[in-house]
C-alpha cells in the first residue's frame, strides 16, 4: 500500500513539473543578456618586504635592520600593529652545518597600505636603509562585494531596457520576468600576480628629499553579466 501511494506522489510531482516546463515554454517570452562593467582605484596595496643579512654581507643583523625599517615605516605614518604582519622567518642553517659558515637570517613581511603615494615613500624610506628587497604582491577594492551586487542589478535593469528596445517595433510590451540567470561577475586585476616591483616617486637633488609624483596603481575593472527572460504580454 505503502508503495502505491510513494509511486501515485511520484508521478504527481512528475507531471506537475511537466506542466510547469509545458508551460513556461508554450508562453511567449523575450530572452536577452546584458553586461555592465565599472573601474575603481584600489585601496588595499600590498607590498612584500624581505631583510636580509646578506644583503649586507653580515654587516647588519636582521633585528637591527628590522628597527631601522619600523622606525621609518612609523615615521611615514603606518600603523605598524594594523598594517604589518611578518609572514616568513627563515635561516640558512642547513647551510651553516654543511659548510661551517655563518648563519644569515631572513625575514619576510607583508605590509599593507592604501594609496599609491603611501606606496611610492614606504619603497624610498626602506632603499634608504638598505632593504630593497619590496616587491609589490597584489591591489585589491575593499567594497568589492558591495560592488558586486550593485553590478549585478545593473545588469538586470539593463537586460530589461534592451527587452523593451526589442519588442517595440513590435508594438507589444513586456510582462514580469520569468527567469534570471547570474551568468558572472569577473575581476580584472591587471596588476595581480606579475608585478615584481614598482617604483613611484622622484628624488630631488636640489632638495635632497622624496617628493611623490602624480601617479595612481592601474584601476581594478569589475564587470557582471546576467541573462533575463521576460513575458511577453499580450494586448
Amino acid at each position: 500500500m505503502n508503495r502505491i501511494l510513494l509511486l501515485i506522489g511520484l508521478i504527481t510531482i512528475c507531471s506537475t513539473a511537466i506542466g510547469q516546463t509545458k508551460n513556461f515554454i508554450d508562453q511567449p517570452f523575450v530572452e536577452t543578456t546584458a553586461k555592465v562593467d565599472t573601474l575603481v582605484t584600489p585601496d588595499r596595496i600590498y607590498l612584500s618586504i624581505l631583510i636580509s643579512e646578506s644583503d649586507t654581507k653580515g654587516r647588519q643583523t636582521v633585528e637591527e635592520l628590522e628597527q631601522l625599517m619600523t622606525n621609518k615605516l612609523t615615521a611615514a605614518g603606518i600603523e605598524l600593529n594594523n598594517q604589518l604582519v611578518l609572514s616568513d622567518l627563515s635561516s640558512n642553517f642547513k647551510k651553516y652545518f654543511l659548510k661551517k659558515q655563518d648563519i644569515l637570517k631572513a625575514k619576510s613581511y607583508e605590509l599593507t597600505v592604501f594609496d599609491a603615494k603611501t606606496a611610492g615613500r614606504v619603497i624610498y624610506e626602506l632603499e634608504g636603509i638598505g632593504i630593497s628587497n619590496v616587491d609589490l604582491e597584489r591591489t585589491e577594492y575593499s567594497k568589492i562585494e558591495e560592488l558586486k551586487l550593485e553590478l549585478k542589478s545593473k545588469a538586470v535593469q539593463k537586460a530589461k531596457l534592451q527587452a523593451e528596445a526589442m519588442i517595440k517595433p513590435l508594438n507589444q510590451e513586456i510582462g514580469n520576468a520569468i527567469f534570471i540567470s547570474d551568468l558572472q561577475t569577473n575581476i580584472v586585476n591587471a596588476l595581480q600576480g606579475r608585478v615584481a616591483g614598482i617604483e613611484i616617486y622622484e628624488y630631488s637633488k636640489a632638495k635632497q628629499e622624496y617628493e611623490s609624483i602624480s601617479v595612481e596603481f592601474e584601476k581594478i575593472k569589475v564587470e557582471s553579466k546576467a541573462e533575463v527572460k521576460f513575458e511577453i504580454e499580450k494586448k
